[in-house]
C-alpha cells in the first residue's frame, strides 16, 4: 500500500459517551489517498482484474461539538471511494465541502442545531424541508453525467464530485429552489436522472428529470394534502413512482415550529404513478395498506401492471428504545430496524383496474437493498439486502434473494464487524445478472480497522474473495453506489489508468 494523509480536519467535539459517537460510529477526521496492489500486506486474497469502476459510500461524520442533542443524521458528509482497474485499487476519502461545512470551519464551532432540537437553537437559517437544518450532503450518492451527486435527505443543494479523485465542483446548477431529496435515480439505459423534493408549502412536492447532458428537462408539481416526509422513489422504463405515506409531521405542532413525526394508521399509503415526462394531470394515485417505507429496491412493467419491491415497516412508529440514555429514547427507537421491523415486500399496481395488491417476500428484518443496476426499471431476479444489527443502525451481514425461485442465502460479517450497503459490481463482459461482486466497507471493532471486501455474488455465503485493509477505521455510514467505468462515461479509471 502507498498511503498519503491529505488533510486532518480540526474537531471541537468534547469527550462524551453518546452511543452514536463511539464504537462503529466514532467520527474520524483524516482524509486519505491510498493505492493497493496484489502482494501488498494490506491485501488479503486477490484484487480481481475483471471489474473496472468505483464504489462510493457516504455517511455522517460530526466535526464540531453539537448544539444540544446529537442525532447521527446531523453529521457532516464524508465520502469514501475505492476504484478498481486491472487488479489494483485506489482509495480516497474527503469531507463534502458544503456551504455549512465551510461556514462552521471558519467559525470554529457548530452553527446549526440538529434534527432533535427546535429550530431557534440554530444560529443561522438553514436548508431543506425543515428550513433550519444544515445541508450536510451526507445521506446519499449517485453517479450521473460522469460525476458523483451527493445529496441530503431533507432536501438540499446537491454537490458534485469526481468519482475517482473526489475533486469537488460545488453545487449543481439545475437544482430547484426547494432543493432535491436524497435518492434521486439514474437510468443507465437513457442517462436520465429522476428526482423529487418536498417542503412545508404547497404543493408540498415536485418531481423532475435531468437529461444525460446534465440539464434540467422536466419539472412539475405533485400536489399533496400537506407536508409529507417521503424518502425514496422508484422508476420503470416508462413511469416514475412517488409516494405519500401516513408518517409525517404532526400538523398542530408544526404550527408551533415543532417537527414531531406521527404515524396515522387510519390513512392509506398512496403511490403516485406518472409517465416519466408526464404532467400533473397524468398522475395516477393508488392506495395500499398504511406503512412507511424508507427504501425501494426496483420496479418494472409487466402487462397491465407496475410492480414495485421495497421494505414495508411493520412498526413505523415504534415504542421507545429500552434503556436509552435520557433524551435519546425516540431517536434510538427510529434507528433500530429491529423495532421498525422492515420486511421485503411487493406491491402490484394494475393500470386498468386501479387496484393494488400486496405480497410479503420475506419475514426477516431486512433493509438497504441493492441489485444489478443494469436491470433498473426492468424485470430482475436477484436482490441483496442488509441484515440489521439488533438495537443499532448497523448491518451485520447480507442476504441474497433469488426472487424467481423464492430462495435466499446469507453471509454474516463476523463478531464485532459491521458493513455498509453493498451494491453489485458487474464483471467485465458479465454473462448474466449475478455475474459480479458485492462491495462493502467493513468496520472491525475488535481490531479497530476498516476494510473493503469483495464477495462473489454467485456465492455470497462463501464470504469475501478479497479484503483490502484501509489506512484507518472509518465511521459507519449510510448509502452507496457502484458505477462501472463505461457507465460513468469515462471509459477508463482516471486514478489507476497507466
Amino acid at each position: 500500500m502507498t498511503a498519503e494523509l491529505v488533510e486532518t480536519i480540526r474537531t471541537t467535539i468534547q469527550p462524551n459517551d453518546h452511543p452514536y459517537m463511539k464504537d462503529a460510529w466514532r467520527p474520524t477526521y483524516n482524509e486519505w489517498n491510498a493505492i493497493f496492489a496484489n502482494g501488498d500486506a494490506e491485501v488479503i486474497g486477490t484484487i480481481p482484474d475483471d471489474i473496472d469502476g468505483v464504489y462510493v459510500r457516504t455517511g455522517e461524520n460530526q466535526i464540531h461539538e453539537p448544539i444540544g442533542r446529537y442525532h447521527p443524521f446531523d453529521g457532516d458528509g464524508f465520502i469514501h471511494a475505492i476504484s478498481f482497474k486491472g487488479g489494483r485499487a485506489s482509495y480516497r476519502s474527503r469531507f463534502v465541502r458544503t456551504k455549512g461545512f465551510e461556514a462552521e470551519k471558519e467559525a470554529g464551532r457548530s452553527l446549526w442545531a440538529g434534527l432533535m432540537e427546535p429550530p431557534h437553537k440554530s444560529t443561522r437559517h438553514g436548508w431543506g424541508a425543515q428550513e433550519w437544518l444544515k445541508d450536510s450532503s451526507s445521506t446519499d450518492v449517485a453517479i450521473h453525467a460522469g460525476k458523483i451527486i451527493s445529496t441530503f435527505y431533507q432536501c438540499g443543494e446537491a454537490y458534485r464530485l469526481d468519482p475517482f479523485t473526489l475533486e469537488q465542483f460545488g453545487t449543481e446548477s439545475w437544482v430547484p429552489l426547494d432543493g432535491i431529496s436524497a435518492h434521486c435515480k439514474v437510468d443507465l439505459a437513457t442517462g436520465e436522472l429522476m428526482f423529487f423534493n418536498y417542503s412545508k408549502h404547497a404543493p408540498y412536492m415536485h418531481y423532475g428529470v435531468v437529461g444525460a447532458d446534465n440539464r434540467l428537462k422536466h419539472y412539475i408539481p405533485v400536489p399533496l394534502a400537506g407536508p409529507r416526509l417521503p424518502h425514496d422513489m422508484a422508476f420503470t422504463e416508462n413511469y416514475t413512482i412517488l409516494n405519500d405515506m401516513p408518517l409525517y409531521w404532526n400538523e398542530e405542532l408544526l404550527e408551533r415550529k415543532l417537527h414531531v413525526v406521527q404515524f396515522h394508521p387510519d390513512e392509506k399509503t398512496r403511490f403516485a404513478i406518472i409517465p416519466r415526462h408526464g404532467q400533473p394531470e397524468d398522475i395516477r394515485w393508488f392506495e395500499a395498506e398504511p406503512t412507511y417505507t424508507l427504501h425501494w429496491l426496483n420496479a418494472w412493467e409487466e402487462g397491465d401492471e407496475i410492480i414495485l419491491d421495497g421494505y414495508y415497516q411493520e412498526e413505523p412508529m415504534p415504542k421507545s428504545y429500552p434503556n436509552a440514555p435520557e433524551g435519546l429514547e425516540r431517536m434510538m427507537a427510529y434507528l433500530d430496524q429491529g423495532l421498525l421491523k422492515p420486511r421485503l415486500h411487493r406491491w402490484r399496481f394494475n393500470l386498468n383496474t386501479g387496484k393494488t395488491t400486496e405480497q410479503r417476500l420475506d419475514d426477516r428484518d431486512l433493509e438497504f437493498g441493492m441489485f444489478n443496476h443494469r436491470y433498473a426499471g426492468k424485470p430482475y431476479r436477484y436482490a441483496y439486502s442488509a441484515i440489521p444489527e439488533p438495537g443499532w443502525f448497523l448491518f451485520r451481514g447480507l442476504v441474497k434473494h433469488d426472487l424467481n425461485a423464492g430462495t435466499s442465502e446469507e453471509y454474516e460479517f463476523g463478531p464485532g464487524r459491521f458493513g455498509s450497503e453493498a451494491p453489485f459490481a458487474p464483471r467485465i463482459d458479465a454473462k448474466d445478472e449475478d455475474d459480479g461482486y458485492l462491495v462493502s466497507f467493513i468496520a472491525d471493532l475488535e481490531t479497530d480497522t476498516s476494510e473493503c471486501v469483495l464477495i462473489d455474488a454467485k456465492n455470497v455465503a462463501a464470504g469475501p474473495v478479497c479484503r483490502i485493509i484501509l489506512p484507518e477505521r472509518i465511521c459507519s455510514g449510510t448509502h452507496t453506489v457502484w458505477a462501472s467505468g463505461d457507465d460513468i462515461g469515462m471509459g477508463k479509471n482516471s486514478v489507476l489508468a497507466a
